[in-house]
């Protein structure tokens, strides 16, 4: 069960004009689950997105940039998206670059466009070939029933461990245009900035020139995904992709204003809701914890030392016991290697418990105050370096027997 997280509710996820949805059961790893989706977007819209950093990346991420790239240098527009589940096609050299190829052109065949125009997405066991048949196989049921409103069917079927569907939906109104925005999201282990063994895929009605949008989901991604870990594990296949249809009235050409940074806001919320989902479902997780620093030098002091914390294993485990260890989390700053941190300027505090003061013991803390907290389902770490004014966030959760259970049984 994810941490204070309730299934999203199919009826409250709204249709987005401008994308369909299709989906199907190919069997790939387990029968009789959803394990393919096809996204069809109409002509005009615009494709942006952000992949995994980590250097063995995956096959269909290989193929997705190059079919984003090939678009900025005048090629063809995207026009459909195709995930599978069950295996991630990682790994596997010049056969899973074929296969991630020969499934667009399937998709491409079916919906009578180009293969160029077909971003592939996989999740699921690496080092293991894509069974192709199995996915071609599947490809027509899912474009047979193209819908509007199959987001929590879309939702369902790029799971793998999660526990439950991950999805959200918004309507804003900006300058006077009402903007309708829907997204899906999937992980639940392997999960580390840029980025994690996550898929998130969000839509939304407005017009948006393809650098704004470029520069748009980088910045959701920066705030939302990009601030989350459950294991430290960066995996292979992790994307992030923005659709904006075209289909509504509201046009943004350019990277500022007050519309641009009102849907800015927009998207970076909704992006961020279902980041948080994944941590809340995260694998084995019983606490969400929010991890904040502030009073840094920058930024990006302040996210090193808010990961060095949320990564920690020796952190995660005496949250997952309500042991309130808190040196655990001193030492995580103290190796986060910002070096000429003044520690006996520092603070940390538990919700509203100031646990060190000055860098040691806090004279009033006592420790069933810290118990107190650490036996909450949600937590909120923050750090005071005493250092300037920047800040930074990251979400995690704990970690639990059931992480290591899930993760030896992973592939049977």
């Amino acid at each position: 069960m994810a941490v204070n997280s309730p299934l999203p509710v199919a009826a409250d996820l709204k249709p987005v004009n401008g994308i369909e949805i299709g989906f199907a059961e190919a069997g790939i790893k387990k029968p009789n689950r959803k394990d393919i989706l096809v996204m069809r977007v109409a002509e005009g819209a615009t494709v942006a997105g952000v992949f995994t950093l980590n250097r063995f990346c995956a096959a269909p991420v290989q193929v997705s940039k190059a079919n984003l790239a090939a678009v900025k240098n005048g090629g063809a527009p995207i026009r459909a998206l195709v995930v599978n589940t069950g295996n991630a096609n990682a790994g596997t050299g010049e056969e899973g670059l074929a296969n991630a190829q020969a499934t667009c052109a399937e998709l491409a065949r079916l919906l009578d466009i180009e293969p160029g125009q077909v971003l592939p997405f996989s999740t699921g066991v690496i080092l293991e070939q894509l069974p192709l048949q199995k996915v071609v196989a599947g490809l027509p049921a899912a474009v047979s029933n193209l819908k509007a409103d199959n987001w929590y069917n879309a939702a369902e079927a790029i799971m793998t461990t999660d526990t439950q569907p991950k999805a959200a939906s918004r309507t804003v109104t900006i300058g006077g245009h009402t903007v309708t925005m829907s997204g899906i999201s999937k992980g639940a282990g392997m999960i580390k900035p840029n980025m994690a063994t996550m898929l998130g895929y969000l839509a939304f009605d407005a017009k948006v020139a393809q650098p704004v949008l470029d520069e748009l989901v980088k910045h959701a991604a920066d705030h939302s995904f990009n601030a989350i870990t459950i294991d430290g594990d960066t995996s292979t296949n992790d994307s992030f992709i923005i659709v904006a249809t075209g289909a509504g009235s509201l046009v943004i050409d350019k990277a500022e204003g007050a519309d641009y940074e009102a849907l800015k806001d927009a998207v970076t919320d909704i992006s961020r809701n279902l980041a948080q989902q994944i941590i809340r479902d995260g694998e084995g997780a019983t606490k969400f914890m929010t991890i904040t620093v502030d009073e840094g030098a920058d930024v990006a002091e302040c996210r090193k030392i808010a990961y060095a914390i949320a990564h920690s294993p020796l952190v995660k485990t005496a949250f997952f016991a309500s042991d309130p260890n808190l040196g655990r989390i001193l030492a995580a700053i103290g190796y986060a290697g910002v070096d000429d941190l003044d520690v006996t300027k520092l603070d940390l505090y538990l919700d509203d418990v100031w646990v060190a003061k000055a860098g040691g013991r806090n004279p009033d803390y006592k420790e069933e105050d810290g118990q107190r907290i650490m036996k909450q389902s949600e937590i909120t770490v923050r750090v005071k370096l005493a250092r300037g004014d920047a800040t930074a966030t990251v979400w995690t959760c704990d970690l639990s027997h059931d992480y290591v259970t899930i993760n030896a049984d992973y592939r049977s």
